[in-house]
């Protein structure tokens, strides 16, 4: 299985959904790296089911941090985070276990692994272990946010009803890393969260897109054809469970028009190099030009549903009707908008550290900018 992603940071993830742990392993990381515990617990927490339109599995998360930290400060080893499972209800899956759920992996697992994979709950597949992704993104995004690159996303649409753009990004980024349901306009919040439940009532579950805006991005990050910015973040955004599309800036709403609508017109401003629109989403080249980096992703309805369906059963290889029990999400983008944000984090850091080394991040190892770093020298804390 491919369970790798990035070259200069490699994150590998692990783990199944009914099983004890599932867990990340990052390797590439800088030394000295702060590690803020409270913001991965925050981080964690807008993942975490709430209300009527989550699941009623609520895990604890509470991840341990098993190699690579010292003192709360990476070591510059492989840092790995264990999160336990702990609420688990595997006899759901029993019944149903050889009844192939639609919209899910277990045909497809069921055909590559020869029936030896994990069924419960999707097993490796499942959407559990984007909690794992969610705890390394908490180690990097600060180190993002001190080189003055934040990540936000929003819930751009869902059953019909649209948000707001993004405005003021900082402002809208301090708004929406304080609530668990990612809208800027609180009227059309009240109106997704109704649609959703809507939903929920009829057994059945819903999708929508969101837009993730990366602003502070230095230009010239990324390479021409196969190792563009796009091409990466769209590699490792199209792994998150119910991923269906990336779009970047305009994509698909501005293709019919005409070049002249569609190009980004550059001017100076303040000596630095600016675009009069952002259609091409901070990307030309597949290099980034210093505009905010902005994509959309479609986010399909939770395929779980309370509804009967038609299927087969994979072991007498017969059609056969499925009524699923167990605990399930009526709609999982709003706990999804954390995970785009983190793997993002994840492919930005890797970028960045492919550009300028792994040392861009983590403390200076100039002693003017690090006065302590010669007090660490002479104490032998430090090898240069």
């Amino acid at each position: 299985m491919k369970n790798i992603l990035g070259e200069n940071l490699a994150v590998t993830i692990f783990g199944e959904s009914h099983g004890p742990y599932i867990g990340v392993v990052l390797d590439g990381l800088a030394p000295g790296i702060p590690v803020n515990k409270d913001f991965i617990n925050h981080q964690l927490d807008l993942r975490r089911p709430s209300g009527k339109i989550s699941t009623a599995r609520v895990e604890k998360d509470e991840f341990i941090l098993a190699s690579g930290v010292f003192n709360d400060k990476t070591t510059g080893t492989p840092l790995t985070i264990l999160i336990p499972n702990s609420v688990q209800h595997s006899k759901d899956y029993e019944k149903t276990a050889m009844l192939a759920r639609p919209g899910h992996a277990d045909y497809t697992a069921n055909v590559k692994y020869h029936g030896f994979q994990d069924y419960r709950g999707g097993g490796h597949f499942s959407g559990r272990i984007t909690a794992a992704l969610v705890a390394a993104g908490g180690i990097v995004i600060p180190e993002l946010e001190k080189k003055g690159i934040r990540i936000g996303s929003h819930i751009q649409s869902l059953g019909g009803i649209k948000d707001r753009p993004f405005g003021d990004y900082n402002q809208d980024f301090d708004s929406l890393s304080n609530t668990n349901f990612a809208v800027l306009d609180n009227e059309k919040a009240a109106l997704m969260k109704a649609k959703a439940e809507e939903v929920a009532a009829q057994g059945d579950s819903i999708g929508g897109v969101l837009e993730t805006a990366i602003t502070g991005m230095p230009a010239g990050v990324g390479e021409p054809w196969f190792g563009t910015l796009e091409s990466m973040l769209s590699y490792a955004l199209f792994s998150i469970p119910a991923i269906k599309g990336v779009q970047f800036g305009a994509a698909f709403d501005l293709v019919d028009h005409p070049g002249s609508e569609f190009n980004d017109a550059f001017y100076m401003e303040d000596g630095e190099v600016r675009t009069k629109t952002n259609n091409n989403g901070g990307i030309n080249g597949g290099i980034s030009n210093g505009m905010p980096v902005t994509f959309r992703c479609a986010v399909k309805p939770t395929p779980s549903i309370y509804k009967e369906q038609n299927t087969i059963n994979m072991k007498a290889m017969t059609n056969a009707k499925l009524q699923i029990e167990g605990r399930h999400d009526p709609a999982i983008i709003h706990r999804a908008r954390v995970v785009v944000d983190s793997v993002t984090a994840l492919v930005i850091y890797d970028a960045l550290a492919g550009r300028y080394g792994t040392d861009y991040f983590g403390p200076s190892l100039d002693k003017n900018d690090n006065p302590d770093m010669l007090d660490q020298i002479l104490n032998g804390g430090v090898w240069l």
